[in-house]
């Protein structure tokens, strides 16, 4: 019996042990590219062109976020990225609630056939062209709401949180009926709060998308006042690559943007979506517990 319990023990050990380096190996793939572009944007001019910066900055110097942090037009555009955010965020999830909760119930006509047409469009689109002439055709050119209305709803999102409702157990619901409630006190005061992981998952999902996008606002915004962050820094990094190539040609008085404001402003516009996943890391925690603790 006890050799049985040390090989048993052995195995698990062993076991833990490779899900442990895996999970490093994994992590630093992910944290040591993070790691060199902050060395870059605290370093000096001097120490990047040298190439002496790896994961740790070298002659430390915030030249470079002083330099981002008074420019007004990336502010603002940090501040329209934000409400953009938000709002995005808001209007799919209720959208995504609105069209998913009626899916899971058998009575509704057609569900399978909404069901299929949803999941259809996960595989086929129109395409970038016939998108661009219905923002076109609907005004919203050059309006914020081109940012929001045509992806305003991911079918994918939509599927996953269909499952989850569907997961709901309907004595609950019945119960609810039975005490006269309606379908959206139903929806408001039993599903939605049994269903806290996958709102906040889902929440997750949109917002990154949203303050991640720029290739819409690159095709339906204009006007510079109205681009968002990662649009900004699109042009950061596009424009250091035009002016690199031209000095190349020979044209040695442009200079180029240092590389450590490239960084700092990638940090800029990367920071505030890295704050936003571990306080969503409390919900998911909890929610998963108090569907244990009910289960």
């Amino acid at each position: 019996m006890n050799s049985t319990l040390l090989r048993k023990s052995r195995k698990f050990r062993l076991t833990d042990a490779v899900i442990v380096l895996t999970i490093g190996v994994a992590l630093l793939i992910c944290l040591l590219p993070f790691l060199h572009i902050i060395s870059i944007s605290l370093s000096s001019k001097h120490a990047i062109l040298s190439d002496l910066v790896t994961i740790f900055p070298v002659e430390l110097d915030f030249h470079a976020y002083q330099i981002v942090f008074t420019d007004t037009r990336m502010l603002w555009s940090m501040g329209l990225t934000i409400v953009l955010t938000v709002t995005y965020t808001v209007v799919s999830m209720v959208m995504s609630i609105c069209a998913a909760y009626p899916l899971t119930k058998e009575r509704l006509k057609g569900r399978k056939a909404f069901t299929l047409l949803i999941v259809f469009t996960m595989f086929f689109s129109g395409g970038l062209i016939p998108d661009y002439l219905l923002v076109k055709q609907l005004g919203l050119l050059d309006n914020l709401a081109s940012l929001i209305v045509p992806g305003m709803i991911s079918a994918f999102n939509l599927i996953i949180l269909r499952s989850f409702f569907s997961s709901v157990p309907a004595s609950l619901e019945e119960s609810a009926y039975l005490d006269g409630s309606s379908h959206i006190g139903t929806l408001i005061r039993i599903v939605l709060p049994l269903s806290l992981p996958a709102l906040a998952t889902l929440s997750l999902f949109y917002a990154v998308s949203r303050w991640n996008g720029f290739m819409d606002a690159l095709f339906y915004i204009t006007h510079a006042e109205m681009y968002p962050i990662q649009l900004k820094l699109y042009q950061v990094v596009m424009n250091s690559m035009v002016t690199d190539l031209t000095a190349q040609e020979g044209a040695s008085q442009i200079e180029s943007v240092p590389e450590s404001i490239k960084a700092a402003s990638i940090m800029f516009a990367t920071t505030p979506i890295l704050i936003v996943y571990p306080w969503l890391q409390r919900y998911f925690v909890s929610g998963i517990m108090i569907g244990a603790v009910k289960g």
